[in-house]
């Protein structure tokens, strides 16, 4: 009789430490991979206060004056700590704005910790507007009166060569109407205006029509 063999001891504790080592790895980069989702979490939150940090101080409507704060600010059910440095530039009246923010509950000193800097300018250099408000739905361009058609493009259309010395034929290449109407871009009369080369050379007038015979009467005998 045939005896079964089992198991031993050993072999069992061997299958169980590579499954033990196994597992280990794999809670290892799950584990990694929780932590790096919470990061970028946190460093988007932080990125967001320092924006709303920057954001504050442009629609109080004053001058920020340089020099070193910080604070704290509740964002997302959590406490944020933040620093702001403010700087002068090249340009008179402009300021640069760095905010650093952190998590509050991460202790660290002025120059580590911070899970981003977001940098931004802030100043009164800037022009007066005009009041020009364009009109995007419509074709035509500033100080140009519109065409005939309605500032839209006119029909392309061939000219009839070129005239006497100094002007294009009637006709041109130019388009009636233009981008600005008559007298835009390109009007009836080629490249320029009627009168910007010559006048239009003369048209030949169409051939006569061939003359035929009239028919013979067969009963004429000829």
């Amino acid at each position: 009789m045939s005896r079964q063999r089992g198991f031993t001891l050993i072999e069992v504790l061997v299958a169980l430490a590579i499954v033990a080592i196994g597992m280990a790895a794999v809670l290892g980069a799950l584990t990694s991979s929780a932590n790096t989702s919470v990061y970028l979490r946190d460093k988007t939150f932080a990125q967001w206060v320092a924006l709303n940090q920057i954001a504050l101080l442009r629609l109080s409507g004053q001058q920020t004056p340089t020099g070193n704060s910080d604070g704290d600010t509740d964002f997302a059910g959590r406490k944020w700590h933040w620093r702001r440095e403010v700087t002068t530039t090249q340009v008179p009246g402009v300021v640069r704005i760095d905010v650093k923010v952190r998590p509050a509950e991460i202790k660290a000193d002025d120059d580590n910790g911070w899970f981003t800097t977001v940098s931004g300018i802030q100043g009164d250099a800037v022009g007066a507007p005009n009041g020009y408000l364009p009109n995007w739905g419509v074709q035509t361009l500033p100080g140009l009166a519109p065409g005939s058609n309605g500032g839209k493009l006119g029909q392309p259309t061939i000219g009839s060569g070129i005239g006497a010395p100094g002007q294009t034929g009637a006709g041109g290449i130019g388009v009636q109407g233009g981008i600005g109407g008559q007298g835009g871009i390109g009007v009836q009369g080629g490249i320029g205006v009627q009168d910007g080369l010559g006048s239009p050379p003369p048209v030949a007038p169409p051939p006569p029509p061939p003359q035929t015979d009239p028919p013979s009467d067969p009963d004429s005998g000829s």
